[in-house]
């Protein structure tokens, strides 16, 4: 069987959890790093090889990032390391109710710049031809400049050229952008190049401004993406494919969330290793609701991977 070779650009950052000046769990975690991870575990079994693509410093906690991730079947063949850069951190403070808040530390995280070298020098765009899918989300296009985003944009509208799939998860963060139109314009870009198109409803309707759930669901669905589909927290998914049939599938109740931390990045990591490995997009789309409905109850971004050993591929 021959290797499914898939790229997922971001970062990943350090991550604390706990209250103030009380006891902190200390971990790692960032939207592709986390759907690359579900995404290694759920579609091993169906040949699928991940690289991950950021940038690290030289420093020892970037070190046992990338080590961690190794341990977990994903590649680091991708990543840069930037002497004297650092990760970014995250602190994760939780609610009675599962609900979560951030504070981030990551102005001058390494990942920033990787595609600070010359155009095609990266590794990520060596390796291009080599690779079935890209993954990348709303975040990874934030966390670039202006330049650096291009060049990611540019390279997944090779990889589409080509017959590659090319996922993106709009994951729309407004404090990472300098102002809305330009978020905008970097999210209209992603859409028309994405072959697949991984979107949460809230957060679009956050970005373009539209009040009415219904108005905004229908304008996410007619996306350019051959294949769309939008996650509705605990409504049903919805899924638009290429051949433009809606199909509805149902998520997964629980008894008690505990933290929603990567509930949709571990939907789109079961679903792109579900769709990779052939599965039909309302297949993919359950497995994506049950990974999901298994993640958020349990703390932090990666739950064990024993804790889900009966879903992995």
């Amino acid at each position: 069987m021959a290797p499914i070779r898939v790229a997922s650009f971001g970062e990943c950052m350090l991550e604390l959890q706990g209250p103030a000046f009380g006891t902190l769990r200390q971990g790692q975690g960032g939207d592709t790093l986390n759907a690359a991870v579900y995404l290694a575990r759920c579609g091993r079994a169906a040949g699928i090889e991940l690289q991950y693509a950021t940038a690290l410093g030289d420093d020892g906690f970037s070190s046992a990032m990338a080590e961690r991730w190794q341990a977990e079947g994903v590649g680091t063949a991708l990543v840069r390391r930037l002497p004297g850069r650092l990760p970014g951190l995250y602190w994760i403070e939780t609610d009675a109710h599962g609900e979560r808040r951030f504070s981030y530390w990551r102005d001058s995280a390494a990942a920033r710049s990787y595609f600070d070298t010359l155009p095609g020098q990266t590794p990520l765009e060596q390796a291009a031809d080599t690779l079935s899918a890209l993954h990348f989300s709303g975040i990874s296009l934030a966390i670039l400049p202006p330049a650096g985003r291009q060049r990611l944009l540019a390279l997944a509208q090779r990889l589409r050229e080509r017959g590659a799939c090319v996922a993106f998860d709009n994951n729309y963060r407004p404090r990472l952008w300098p102002g809305i139109e330009t978020a905008r314009e970097a999210f209209a870009a992603a859409s028309h190049v994405a072959t697949l198109a991984l979107m949460t409803l809230d957060d679009e309707q956050a970005l373009w401004g539209e009040p009415d759930a219904e108005r905004q669901l229908a304008a996410t669905l007619a996306l350019p993406a051959a294949e769309v589909v939008v996650k509705r927290g605990a409504a049903s998914t919805l899924v638009r494919t290429a051949a433009r049939e809606r199909i509805e599938v149902p998520t997964e109740r629980v008894a008690r969330v505990v933290d929603t931390t990567a509930a949709g990045d571990s939907f789109a990591g079961a679903y792109l290793a579900a769709r990779l490995a052939g599965a039909t997009p309302a297949a993919a789309a359950r497995a994506g609701n049950r990974l999901a409905a298994r993640v958020v109850q349990h703390p932090g971004a990666l739950m064990p991977a024993e804790a889900m050993a009966d879903l992995a591929g």
